[in-house]
């Protein structure tokens, strides 16, 4: 396996997803801007899509991939009944909650946006339409069941590709509600459940080829399965610490107007850069890993967690510069159009620029938590996590009143390199992580490589601002060619100084 070309394979995918994700938000931004329409349906969709994020990047199959792994060791029908009456119990579960947050939608949508309710208007549809979305929350689960199986085989991009259908028809759904001149924010939430619908056939034709699924309804659980659920539960939580945090964050920001919106498209903006720096890396690393630990292949194993830290690191501090450095053009560009105002560019990108700083903490995160959970530990992610959201929930409440919702992407980003120093200790300390020989060397070249693009970076804003600015047409065009040049640049020198090569990321 090459952890390179299996995280390109990801990467580009899900880079695919993100640019229509990205289109899609563009539309809305034109459309809706920072209304209190938009502010209902990003709530609305809030939800379900934090579950999204939390099951189908990592989460489900942090807990998923090593069980069933262990399993299909000791044979193909071992395997394929311990999937069985995990995807019997997923459904059960999944019917249970949908129903219950179907009948209580208002107590739901008081909890997670508690300053609608000064506004009845915006409450109300806030309701609504979390009632018209939340079915994506079951359909999404179990997709994230059967990219599980494919992952186990080492197959990506099915799985990384299934997220497209929902930005497809998203934006289907606003052209037509355009041309019609129908509810856009309605539209909307019908589009999102029947995205979760589709992206389910889809997974399910392609895993059919490795595994048949058949329901087994027991009245008593099995045990290697109870020992699923038990890992199963705290990983949830510490796998998608950052989409909890940011879920936090949006019950707090629901108190001052447009800050749901402002904190919503820094998010769009930020996570294109983790998906390719933690998700991908994450993802495409986990099932070799735990194939490598059950075998008692340690040397192997250690290897791929260096390279997987490598990687991150490749990728993620070169994003994390640029998004502090080019916030103000990056968001003028993608979404300064329309309803958009000049003034929401500037609160958005004050949002970006701070969650910049956490990027590369972001993506260690999800990095660091697979080398617990490929040996079947869920509980110590799950407490560093829990430290995170306290001191992230903490943060958020005490100064908001100071400093506004600027203060949400300030709170994720301190806590979050507070979780990724404790990482660190604890796993020197037990000897999870033992760092190659050759590690230091790459990680200064890769330093250096992101000053040269940071510098050319920062003098091609300055040298086409004007066609950055607000009143350009073809901003967005001036933005694709600075980042593509950049971007080449870097992963240029990073070649010639032999930090990035196909061979060195090959894991035999």
């Amino acid at each position: 396996m090459n952890l390179l070309s299996s995280t390109t394979v990801f990467s580009f995918y899900t880079m695919l997803s993100r640019v229509l994700g990205y289109f899609r938000d563009i539309l809305i931004a034109i459309f809706l801007g920072t209304s209190i329409y938009a502010d209902a349906f990003f709530v609305a969709f809030r939800l379900p899509n934090t579950f999204r994020r939390l099951f189908a990047e990592g989460t489900f199959n942090a807990a998923f991939i090593p069980s069933y792994a262990s399993e299909k060791l000791k044979g193909q029908a071992q395997g394929k009944k311990f999937a069985d009456e995990v995807l019997t119990l997923l459904i059960l579960a999944l019917l249970t909650i949908v129903l219950l947050v179907e009948i209580l939608t208002p107590y739901v949508v008081y909890l997670i946006a508690p300053g609608f309710v000064e506004n009845n208007d915006k409450f109300n549809l806030a309701v609504d339409l979390t009632r018209i979305t939340f079915p994506f929350l079951a359909f999404v689960s179990l997709s994230s069941f059967f990219a599980g199986i494919l992952n186990t085989e080492n197959k990506f991009a099915a799985a990384a590709a299934a997220p497209i259908f929902l930005n497809l028809i998203l934006i289907f759904s606003l052209f037509i509600s355009y041309y019609f001149k129908l509810d856009y924010a309605l539209n909307l939430s019908y589009g999102v459940s029947l995205s979760g619908f589709i992206q389910l056939i889809f997974l399910i034709f392609f895993s059919s080829k490795y595994y048949q699924p058949s329901l087994i309804f027991k009245k008593k659980i099995k045990q290697k399965v109870k020992l699923f659920i038990k890992k199963l539960l705290p990983s949830i939580f510490s796998s998608g610490v950052i989409q909890i945090s940011i879920l936090v964050g949006t019950i707090i920001a629901s108190f001052q107007s447009g800050a749901v919106s402002y904190l919503y498209y820094a998010d769009r903006i930020y996570q294109i850069n983790l998906a390719i720096a933690g998700i991908a890396v994450s993802t495409v690393s986990l099932p070799i890993l735990s194939k490598l630990i059950k075998s008692k292949k340690i040397n192997q194993a250690n290897q791929i967690q260096n390279k997987s830290l490598e990687l991150s690191l490749l990728l993620s501090l070169p994003a994390s510069i640029a998004l502090i450095i080019g916030s103000d053009e990056i968001v003028n560009a993608l979404f300064g159009y329309g309803s958009f105002t000049e003034n929401d560019i500037e609160q958005t990108s004050l949002a970006l620029k701070y969650f910049g700083y956490g990027i590369p903490a972001f993506a260690a995160l999800k990095i660091f938590a697979n080398f617990f959970f490929a040996r079947d530990n869920t509980m110590t992610p799950f407490k560093i996590s829990s430290i995170i959201v306290f001191i992230n929930v903490v943060i958020s409440i005490l100064f908001f009143k100071q400093f506004g919702f600027v203060i949400i992407p300030i709170a994720t980003t301190l806590s979050t390199w507070v979780g990724v120093i404790y990482y660190l200790f604890i796993l020197f300390k037990i000897g999870y992580l033992k760092l190659a020989p050759n590690f230091y060397t790459k990680l200064t070249k890769i330093v250096f490589s992101t000053y040269i693009m940071a510098y050319v970076f920062h003098i091609s804003l300055n040298y086409f601002a004007r066609n950055l600015s607000y009143t350009s047409d073809y901003k967005i065009l001036y933005l694709l060619f600075i980042v593509i040049f950049v971007a080449l640049l870097y992963f240029l020198i990073c070649y010639f100084l032999k930090v990035l090569n196909l061979r060195s990321f090959r894991i035999n």
